[in-house]
């Protein structure tokens, strides 16, 4: 079976592309072995293995990318099971329970994963902004493009936060916890309308910003500043033409370079897996999860309602079969599920939605990255929407018809609040400062928050995938035959 290579080099306007069935696809590259013995200069020893031998080993001791993902999946349950099992290393004299060695290992793997992953989402941001707003030059109707996007990322966060709504009517969550209330407290991450209409001026012009804690200083980086600048930039580079080419060619670069980073931390997925899971597994254990499950199953159900009725729903609308896509976008939503970051995952997305989907490059490289930093069915839809309604229940107030349609509103117009990472935190405090509830009401739900965010950047990240084929399907530029082949599984580039 031959193998498509994530690539990491930036996607270079393109026309759909035709199938050829007399030969690879421009996408295939043809992997041989690094040495083939020649018959008439081989030992007896060689002749025995010559021929099929380099395809077998290839085949035997080849383990794809998503099967080291789902190694590491099971190998951190078990881990997080048996740094559960040994308990506690001691307690502080506050009463803090201290975390074993295994917990604390687990726990430093994962960070660093996390962290490495946030280190390049500043760049990555920026310059895939700038770089797919300016090659929209080269794609017909590029407003028209633009505006269909836009629109179908509307539609699928409005049927979401409606599903969302549904649950939480149906179940209560918060009527069926055995949460503390002592465990409500206050974000420390919280989002109103005038913090998020002001998130939108940038301060300087690298969107940076500066904590102060007690005699420690910290620099950090608004996400969504960021998106802001970028879109200026890109839309200047795009009115600016032909004498912004040498801007572009270093933008273009930069972002092959970029990639190359991600694509060597994206690498140690399978590690990171082990640790955030695992210490997921170990710190929260079953009993946190089952006093608020259902809550937890809400939003799973949610999740899972959205992505495998609604989604192939809307593919069969437009003439499109669902295995298709689900095959093409499984590298995408796997390493969404683990990184928990739906920026983190683009150049994954855009891979697939290119070579798998049959999204021309130059549409997709504007659309793909846009929806990382925009489009959050699960983390600005669903999630808020059944957190609202569970900490209404859990305070005993009341919600009318009027706070409902909030809830919409809120879905629908502010999911560029969670800015691309696990920022789903904001977008609820977002919801509540909306709807009046108390902000206390976060803290009730924080304990289990890593465990869903999985599942809910796994549905951020494959609707992602889903707007750029449904928009290129209705304006008769899909690939058809890419997305209809069978797909190759997608290996990580080694270089």
């Amino acid at each position: 079976m031959s193998h498509t290579e994530l690539d990491p080099t930036p996607a270079h306007p393109t026309s759909p592309r035709s199938a050829d069935p007399s030969g690879p696809t421009p996408t295939d590259r043809v992997t041989t072995p690094d040495r083939v013995t020649a018959p008439d200069r081989a030992t007896p020893a060689d002749r025995s293995v010559a021929g099929t031998l380099p395809e077998q080993r290839t085949k035997r001791f080849h383990l794809s990318f998503s099967a080291q993902v789902l190694i590491g999946l099971a190998l951190g349950i078990v881990l997080g099971l048996v740094a559960l099992r040994l308990g506690p290393a001691g307690h502080a004299a506050d009463g803090t329970a201290i975390p074993n060695w295994l917990t604390a290992t687990l726990k430093m793997i994962g960070t660093i994963f996390v962290t490495l992953l946030k280190a390049v989402v500043p760049p990555l941001i920026f310059l895939a902004i700038v770089s797919s707003i300016a090659h929209l030059r080269e794609v017909a109707n590029a407003t028209r493009l633009a505006v269909q996007t836009l629109i179908w990322f509307a539609i699928t966060a409005l049927i979401a936060v409606l599903i969302g709504i549904g649950l939480g009517v149906l179940t209560t969550p918060g009527g069926h916890t055995s949460v503390a209330a002592g465990a409500a407290k206050v974000s420390s991450t919280q989002g109103t309308w005038l913090d998020f209409l002001n998130g939108l001026v940038p301060q300087n012009f690298l969107g940076l910003e500066v904590s102060t804690h007690g005699t420690s200083t910290a620099l950090s980086f608004n996400a969504l500043q960021i998106l802001v600048i970028a879109i200026v930039v890109g839309a200047a580079t795009l009115r600016a033409g032909r004498k912004a080419e040498p801007f572009l060619g270093f933008v273009n670069s930069a972002f092959t370079i970029v990639q190359r980073v991600l694509w060597w931390i994206i690498r140690l997925a399978p590690i990171g897996t082990v640790g955030l899971l695992g210490y997921a597994v170990a710190s929260y254990g079953w009993g946190t999860v089952g006093s608020l499950g259902v809550f937890v199953l809400d939003v799973i159900l949610g999740c899972l309602i959205v992505g495998f009725v609604v989604y192939p729903l809307i593919l069969r609308s437009h003439g499109l079969a669902v295995g298709p896509f689900f095959r093409g976008v499984w590298p995408a939503t796997q390493l969404a599920f683990v990184s928990r970051s739906s920026l983190g995952t683009m150049p994954v997305t855009r891979e697939v939605t290119i070579k798998s989907l049959g999204v021309p490059s130059s549409y997709a490289s504007f659309a793909v990255p846009l929806g990382s930093t925009t489009k959050m069915d699960g983390c600005a839809a669903i999630y808020p929407a059944l957190a609202s309604i569970f900490v209404a229940n859990f305070f005993h107030v009341p919600l009318t018809l009027a706070d409902y349609l909030l809830i919409v509103l809120v879905a629908v117009l502010g999911s560029a609040a969670t800015a691309g990472m696990t920022g789903a935190t904001v977008m609820l405090t977002l919801t509540l400062s909306t709807l009046g509830l108390p902000l206390e009401g976060v803290g009730l739900l924080m304990a289990i928050d890593p465990i869903i965010d999985m599942v809910r950047t796994a549905l951020n990240v494959t609707g992602q995938a889903l707007v750029p084929v449904i928009v290129a399907k209705r304006e008769g530029i899909l690939d058809r035959a890419t997305y209809d082949a069978p797909t190759k599984e997608l290996t990580l580039a080694t270089a």
